[in-house]
């Protein structure tokens, strides 16, 4: 057989780092539990689940009791509605599955925009470390990960030579990126940045290609722009430079910030642009750091490859990697989705038992008392206190039977209702008024929350403890 068709049976550099990363995400990184670490997955999971069955968006929420009947925006409904098949399809595991699939395709688009941009071989392989290692700060089952790899498709098409079909293709990938996730502002923006406005007009055109209209796009910007209400969301701080590492965070926002400056001095100011651009909003938000990794490395890449004359040592291994590039050429690239989905389908039954919510960091356990301890809270004759991150698991756990008190929807609860939990759960003055307020009859709490200790001394009983949280019953 001949080299180079020996050479076309076998996958490129980018389809094995994303096989790789599959494997690495659902198996040694565990995301069959790990990836369930923010509780927001479950309502996402049920929420889809109730749209398959309806056949409807819902229009009014249906979880909680706090807010129950108002009017509610469900801004990722699509993305929801892939978790919610594949948890019908295969349960825990099926959900995991497709996250890790998601973040693998992230990671071979990622290869693939530096192999458009002429990044050096052994440059691209060397940053895809600072890479994973700020991705995997992000990794959970969540619509987030879907705007990685739209972010990256778009980049794709922006680098490439301008043609209509490329130019259908951005409109459509903005109109499904509005249905799945609050960045799809990002689209029309970016065309913008690269100057290319008949695209940024299309695009912003395709993404009022969803349920709501032009209320979705009022609904993001309030959001995003409410700072009382996402100075009340840990994710929309800045990242915590003091933890443990960090260091990775440091080397891709210093790489990322040596490939913006190189671009502006190449003349490349769209790359100069959309690099201010980032590092701003990763400096302010740690949401933004994998949108740095994502973007910004790739362009880090192109601007940072070795010229000629700088070295024997540097020039060969800059020599070396282009003929490893050009080996690379010569592989089949369209083999990652077929690879991708074997695995995948194979790492299903592998993970089946093992998928779940982490026991440590939600009410796993005592779910299953809940039914025997407290019936009311089923029956509707009881109102639960509990967390945001408690409320988005037994909204999962019990299907929406057991209304909760809130969960992770901040856009929907808003600052205020936000500033009132704060308060219960910091037992600041008037905590007390606002339990009476909301009528709790039951609470469900972590152990070291202080309004455990609290409650008692207001005269409520401890039902259920273990090494996780307690359960607790008003005295009436």
């Amino acid at each position: 057989m001949p080299a180079r068709t020996g050479a076309a049976l076998l996958p490129d550099l980018a389809a094995v780092a994303g096989l790789l990363t599959f494997l690495y995400v659902v198996f040694f990184y565990e995301g069959y539990t790990r990836l369930f670490r923010d509780a927001d997955a479950g309502w996402h999971i049920r929420s889809g689940e109730t749209m398959l069955s309806t056949g409807a968006l819902p229009r009014q929420d249906p979880y909680s009791f706090s807010k129950a009947g108002e009017p509610w925006m469900n801004w990722e409904w699509l993305a929801d509605l892939a978790s919610g098949a594949a948890h019908r399809a295969a349960g825990l595991a099926g959900v995991a599955v497709l996250y890790a699939a998601a973040i693998a395709a992230a990671v071979w688009l990622w290869f693939r925009l530096h192999w458009r941009l002429g990044t050096n071989f052994l440059l691209a392989a060397a940053l895809a470390v600072p890479l994973l290692g700020t991705l995997n700060l992000h990794w959970l089952a969540r619509p987030h990960i879907w705007s990685w790899v739209f972010l990256l498709a778009a980049l794709h098409l922006l680098e490439a030579e301008p043609s209509p079909r490329r130019l259908v293709a951005y409109a459509v990938l903005s109109a499904v990126w509005a249905n799945v996730h609050g960045s799809f502002l990002l689209a029309p923006l970016l065309a913008l940045l690269y100057g290319v406005p008949r695209w940024a007009g299309l695009s912003a055109a395709a993404t009022f290609i969803n349920p709501y209209g032009w209320q979705l796009h009022r609904h993001v910007l309030a959001y995003l722009t409410d700072s009382s209400l996402l100075a009340s969301v840990g994710e929309f701080q800045s990242f915590n430079f003091h933890t443990g590492g960090s260091g990775q965070i440091l080397l891709t926002l210093g790489l990322a910030a040596a490939g913006t400056t190189l671009a502006f001095y190449h003349g490349r100011y769209h790359h100069f642009l959309l690099g201010c651009l980032l590092l701003a909003g990763a400096l302010r938000s740690a949401r933004g750091l994998p949108l740095v990794a994502l973007a910004l490395l790739p362009l880090a890449g192109a601007h940072l490859t070795i010229p000629a004359g700088l070295g024997r040592w540097l020039t060969a291994a800059r020599d070396y990697g282009d003929r490893l590039r050009a080996l690379d050429r010569q592989a089949a690239a369209w083999k990652f989705a077929p690879l991708l989905l074997i695995v995948a389908l194979l790492s299903v039954s592998a993970i089946r038992a093992r998928a779940a919510f982490p026991a440590s960091e939600f009410p796993v356990a005592a779910a299953s008392q809940l039914p025997t301890l407290a019936p009311e809270l089923f029956r509707g004759g009881g109102r639960l206190l509990a967390p945001d991150k408690f409320g988005g698991y037994l909204i999962y756990r019990f299907a929406g039977r057991l209304k909760v008190f809130f969960d992770g929807r901040s856009d929907f609860y808003g600052s205020a209702f936000l500033e009132e939990w704060r308060r219960l759960a910091q037992v600041r003055p008037g905590w007390g008024a606002l339990v009476e307020k909301h009528r709790f009859t039951h609470a469900l709490l972590p152990n070291d929350y202080s309004l455990v200790e609290a409650l008692q001394r207001a005269g409520w009983t401890i039902l259920y403890r273990d090494s996780t949280v307690t359960l607790l019953r008003w005295k009436a």
